[in-house]
């Protein structure tokens, strides 16, 4: 194959001459948003030259309504506190009990039933409708009071007790759904029904990013968890909005990003080329056919093309000293350990990347709690904390917003056998604990309160779409506003619901 390397490209074969013919360029230009698709071959290799510093780019016609247009025109709406989120996503479902949520008073109530009065009829899960009774257990595990707020907190979590007052610990969230499955799919997008766009897509959508370099939504998945729940790209999917909203998962090993890296023999200078011929064949199907997905796909080819040099420097932690791998603990040495993703994520935070997903697999303990769990903590706390005191220490919390939980809680009643130091909980949607910290939220509180069971909300529930509009509020972004129109019908990330939780704002 004969190359032309030369900066002025030209296509010689005979094919692309007569499609040629039929493009009238200057209607082409201005059907696509920005004129970008038309040059596409320019913004492979100079981005910025191309529109300054507005990386925000507008969204293509198509999908969005001119009602559309001017919301995200207006965007950011309020004055964004958070500038990137980093979203640590325990899945399975943490027990609060074990954690956060301090009930000594089960210690006297023991092995007796759960009173009617508590549970008030409330749906079991199918894994414990069949017990002939619900006895009640304490944790087994010690809590302390801690920094200056004295919060309580287990002696699983050493190293997060030393950073409470940084925390903004919620006691009170609540969800409809009682299964793995529709549970994190609510949390993820919204809806317990798969197909809706994620909050980092919406997040994307919304706001554009700051780094043109690497993808706006990145999603990082411990290779060090019990796989015991399936995970499900969905959770990161675009659903209903353009593909290049997706997140985009990176990945211990030789290929962070699958499908990223040149095959063998091949150089960058023909990518380059196969990119530029890819990107003539896609105008022209685009000036046929005016699908917004078009776009989306030379955008994306150019995006690739851009990582091929900023990924592999990035995921490189090589070079950080001693101390910060003591900070994070062992295993952040080990790339793909939930330890070695935390630190990632600082260094993708650094760089700007909008919205990041640390996803670590295995808190459902149905049965042997207390080994499980605590394994599962000593997996996560060091990090955890160390990704905060680093945040911190690097100026960057004051807009970060990090984000701790999971679907939903446990039960007070242990599921299967329960002896003295051997129990299990089934899930819990009806309270359970996650934390705030950094950008917008107010740091060394507690809000909301379970009974004395931890089964039910007594003061300041708080629940997913509401956690949900406070997120995107501390983004900038007022949840009520930012909609797509879909099917003949808007739609956003709260659905018809949702309050922002003004208690929690700085």
């Amino acid at each position: 194959m004969h190359h032309h390397h030369d900066d002025e490209f030209r296509l010689h074969t005979p094919e692309f001459n007569e499609l040629h013919k039929k493009l009238d360029r200057r209607r082409f230009l201005t059907k696509t948003s920005l004129g970008l698709g038309a040059m596409a071959v320019g913004s492979l290799f100079g981005l910025d030259k191309l529109y300054g510093d507005a990386t925000r780019k507008a969204p293509v016609a198509g999908g969005s309504s001119d009602l559309e247009s001017e919301i995200l025109a207006a965007l950011p709406h309020i004055a964004p506190k958070a500038k990137r989120v980093v979203y640590l996503f325990m899945a399975g479902g943490p027990s609060q009990f074990e954690t956060f949520d301090y009930k000594p008073k089960l210690v006297n109530l023991a092995g007796q039933n759960l009173p009617d009065s508590v549970r008030k009829g409330q749906r079991l899960t199918g894994m414990s409708a069949n017990q002939s009774a619900l006895p009640m257990v304490p944790s087994i595990y010690k809590f302390g009071q801690h920094g200056k707020s004295q919060t309580w907190v287990s002696e699983l979590l050493p190293y997060t007790s030393k950073v409470v007052d940084d925390l903004c610990i919620v006691k009170s969230i609540y969800s409809e759904a009682i299964n793995h499955d529709p549970a994190i799919t609510f949390f993820q997008t919204g809806n317990q029904l798969p197909g809706r766009p994620s909050i980092g897509s919406w997040v994307s959508y919304g706001l554009g990013t700051d780094n043109n370099n690497l993808p706006t939504f990145i999603v990082l998945v411990s290779k060090n968890a019990p796989k015991d729940q399936p995970l499900y790209a969905r959770l990161w999917g675009n659903g209903f909005l353009e593909s290049r909203h997706q997140g985009v998962q990176f990945r211990s090993g030789k290929d962070p990003v699958l499908f990223l890296n040149n095959p063998e023999g091949y150089d960058g200078a023909d990518r380059k080329e196969m990119l530029q011929y890819l990107a003539k064949l896609n105008q022209l199907q685009n000036d046929s056919y005016s699908d917004p997905e078009i776009e989306n796909r030379i955008a994306q080819y150019e995006m690739a093309f851009r990582m091929q040099t900023s990924v592999p420097e990035v995921i490189d932690t090589s070079d950080e000293p001693d101390e910060v791998f003591d900070l994070y603990g062992e295993e952040s040495r080990d790339a793909g350990t939930y330890a070695a993703n935390c630190l990632l994520a600082r260094k993708l935070l650094e760089k700007d990347v909008k919205f990041l997903q640390l996803y670590h697999q295995g808190w459902d303990q149905h049965g042997n709690l207390p080994k499980g769990i605590a394994n599962q903590c000593k997996q996560t706390d060091q990090a955890t904390a160390a990704l905060i005191m680093d945040l911190k220490r690097r100026g960057l919390m004051d807009d970060t917003l990090v984000i701790w939980g999971g679907e939903f809680g446990r039960t007070v009643y242990s599921q299967g056998k329960l002896t003295a130091d051997d129990y299990g909980r089934d899930h819990h949607p009806r309270c359970f604990t996650m934390w705030m910290a950094g950008a917008g939220v107010k740091a060394g509180i507690s809000y909301g309160e379970t009974d004395d069971f931890s089964y039910n909300i007594v003061k300041d529930p708080v629940h997913v779409h509401d956690f949900h509009a406070t997120l995107m509020h501390l983004m900038g972004v007022d949840h009520e506003r930012l909609t797509y129109k879909f099917q003949g019908r808007r739609f956003r990330l709260t659905d018809v619901q949702g309050n922002v939780v003004k208690d929690l704002l700085t």
